[in-house]
């Protein structure tokens, strides 16, 4: 039932936002618009920005399942850019209204559990640092969210597939290059042949 709520107040803030900018939406016209009291928006959100990113969060994550590899990672990346996309009145309007820190902060559990997901599958049977192996995500992270910010900001004018393309191309076998650097047991290994 709480997630059904939830989404149903996400539901709401996106309608809303089809009206009106987000600095201008209440809590109370939240609440009337879902048909529920302020005290159960309370219950469930600690303010409308916490709400913004409950729903940017759960829009992600759906377009995200079962995208977390390193095959399958660059769908994932384009189904993101489809959800925004999808979302365009929503996300415009947030991207306008906050500052552009707070829309790195929706992104950036999202984008860091894609770009984590394949560090750790390409780690596999490697000695790399789990400190190591989460720099390296953090890495690829910015530079994702980066160019999605970007792209955000031109009003989504270039075709999301094209933007995905590219980041392959410069992606492509860099996470594993990446990763051998970090590995310790190469280096204990060329410390004794020394």
């Amino acid at each position: 039932m709480s997630q059904t709520t939830k989404r149903a107040l996400g539901a709401s803030l996106k309608k809303l936002l089809l009206q009106k900018p987000l600095n201008k939406i209440t809590i109370s016209d939240i609440a009337e618009e879902c048909g529920i009291s302020r005290m159960t928006f309370y219950y469930h959100f600690k303010d409308i920005y916490d709400l913004v990113e409950w729903t940017c969060v759960e829009d992600a994550a759906q377009a995200l399942e079962g995208k977390k590899t390193y095959d399958t990672w660059q769908e994932g990346f384009l189904n993101i850019f489809h959800a925004v996309q999808a979302n365009k009145p929503f996300v415009m309007n947030v991207y306008r209204c906050v500052s552009r820190e707070r829309i790195e902060q929706y992104l950036n559990p999202l984008i860091h559990s894609l770009i984590l997901g394949v560090v750790q599958e390409k780690s596999v049977g490697m000695s790399v640092s789990e400190a190591d192996q989460q720099f390296i995500a953090n890495f690829y992270e910015y530079a994702f969210i980066g160019v999605m910010l970007e792209w955000i900001g031109s009003n989504m004018r270039e075709d999301p597939a094209a933007i995905v393309e590219r980041t392959s191309k410069l992606v492509h076998g860099s996470i594993l290059r990446a990763l051998n650097v970090f590995r310790t047991d190469k280096v204990l290994q060329s410390r004794g042949n020394d």
